[in-house]
C-alpha cells in the first residue's frame, strides 16, 4: 500500500478531509455526526479513510455547538484559596461528570466587582448554566445571568434580586452546635470571629445566629472581624475578650478555615494555648485541624454534598424540569478535639 499523504502544516480541518475524500464539507459533517444513513457505503468509507489518513480530530466544542449543547457548566467561586470552595468544586465536578457535563471554573480572587465579568466570560464559552459561589455583592450579577437566559444555582451566599435554587450549610444550626459545645465544656465568654460581614449573606446569618443564641443562653457574646493582614487588631480583640471576662474562661468560634488560621496565628503571637488559655471551635474541617496545638475542634461542612446537590439541581433545570426556586440547607457535623476540652 502507498504511504499515507503527509499531513498539512497546522491543525487538520474538515476542509482538508473533504478534499482528501473528494466530497463536500457537508458530507464530512454528516459522517462525523453519525448520520451515515444519509451517505452511501462507498462515500462513508472514503470519508473514514480520509479521517484516518489525516489524523483528523473533530473539536468537541464545535460538535456540541452544532447540536445546540456544549455540556459545560460554569462555576464561579469567590476565592479558590478557600478550602470550602475547592471541596465544593470537587463535589460539583463528580455530579456533573456522571451526568455527562464538564465544569469550567472562574476564580474571582475575592474581587466582588468581577462577578459580572465572570458570567460574561463563561457565557462566551457557551456554558449551559451557572453555579455561583461568590460574595453576592455585585448588584449587576443577577441582571447578567438573566440577560443570558441561563439557569443558575447559588451556593453558600445569596444574591439580592436573583430567584434561583440555593444550596448551603444550615448556618444557624452550625453556630448553635459550636456555641452549645463550648458552653457545655465550661467556656463562658465567647468571641465570634468573622471575615468582613457587610454584603455577604452567609456571614451575616452566622453573626446574627451567634448573637441570638448567646443572648438566649445568658452568656457573653462578642463579635470581631478579621480581614487579611489585620493580625494586630485580632490580637487586641483577644486581649479585650480576656480583660472583660475576668475569671470566666474565654473561647472563640471562627467563621471559616481562613479565619481559623488567623486566630491560630494571633493566639500564637500572644503565647496562648488552645484548650488551656483559649477554647476554640472553627467552622470548616481541614486536613490540618488535628495538627494544630491539641487539635482544633471544628464544624465540618458537607462540602461534597453541597457541590453535588448544586450540580444536580442545575442539571435538572437543564433537562427542562420546572420548579419554584428551592432552598436546601444541610447540617454540619461537630468534630470535638482538644481545643474545646473542658475549660480550666
Amino acid at each position: 500500500m502507498p504511504p499515507p499523504p503527509a499531513r498539512p502544516e497546522g491543525r487538520t480541518t474538515i476542509a482538508d478531509v473533504a478534499r482528501e475524500a473528494g466530497v463536500s464539507k457537508a458530507t464530512v459533517s454528516r459522517f462525523l455526526n453519525h448520520r451515515d444513513t444519509l451517505l452511501s457505503p462507498q462515500i462513508a468509507t472514503r470519508v473514514e479513510k480520509a479521517v484516518q489518513a489525516l489524523g483528523y480530530m473533530p473539536s468537541p466544542m464545535a460538535q456540541a455547538l452544532k447540536r445546540g449543547r456544549s455540556r459545560l457548566i460554569g462555576l464561579v467561586v469567590a476565592d479558590i484559596a478557600n478550602p470550602f470552595s475547592v471541596a465544593v468544586l470537587r463535589g460539583a465536578e463528580k455530579a456533573a461528570q456522571q451526568a455527562g457535563y464538564l465544569v469550567m471554573l472562574f476564580n474571582l480572587g475575592n474581587e466582588s466587582e468581577r462577578e459580572r465579568e465572570a458570567i460574561e466570560a463563561l457565557a462566551a464559552y457557551q456554558v449551559e448554566g451557572f453555579i455561583l459561589n461568590t460574595l453576592g455583592a455585585d448588584p449587576h450579577a443577577a441582571d447578567e445571568v438573566a440577560r443570558h437566559g441561563k439557569p443558575a444555582v447559588l451556593v453558600d451566599r445569596k444574591h439580592a434580586g436573583m430567584q434561583a435554587d440555593f444550596v448551603s450549610l444550615d448556618n444557624a444550626d452550625a453556630v448553635r452546635q459550636g456555641v452549645s459545645h463550648l458552653l457545655a465544656a465550661g467556656w463562658r465568654e465567647l468571641l465570634y470571629v468573622s471575615e468582613p460581614v457587610a454584603g455577604v449573606s452567609s456571614r451575616a446569618e452566622r453573626v446574627a445566629a451567634f448573637r441570638e443564641f448567646t443572648r438566649a443562653q445568658g452568656v457573653g457574646g462578642h463579635v470581631a472581624e478579621a480581614a487579611e493582614g489585620q493580625g494586630e487588631a485580632l490580637q487586641q480583640a483577644l486581649r479585650e475578650l480576656r480583660r472583660g471576662a475576668g475569671r470566666r474562661p474565654v473561647a472563640v468560634l471562627a467563621s471559616n478555615a481562613l479565619v481559623t488560621l488567623r486566630v491560630s496565628d494571633a493566639a500564637a503571637a500572644l503565647g496562648w494555648q488552645f484548650g488551656r488559655d483559649l477554647g476554640f471551635v472553627g467552622i470548616d474541617e481541614t486536613e490540618w485541624a488535628h495538627l494544630v496545638g491539641p487539635g482544633l475542634s471544628t464544624i465540618a461542612q458537607p462540602t461534597d454534598d453541597i457541590g453535588r446537590i448544586a450540580a444536580s439541581c442545575l442539571i435538572e433545570r437543564l433537562q427542562g424540569r420546572d420548579f419554584p426556586p428551592r432552598q436546601i440547607l444541610l447540617a454540619g457535623r461537630l468534630l470535638a478535639r482538644g481545643s474545646s476540652q473542658r475549660a480550666p
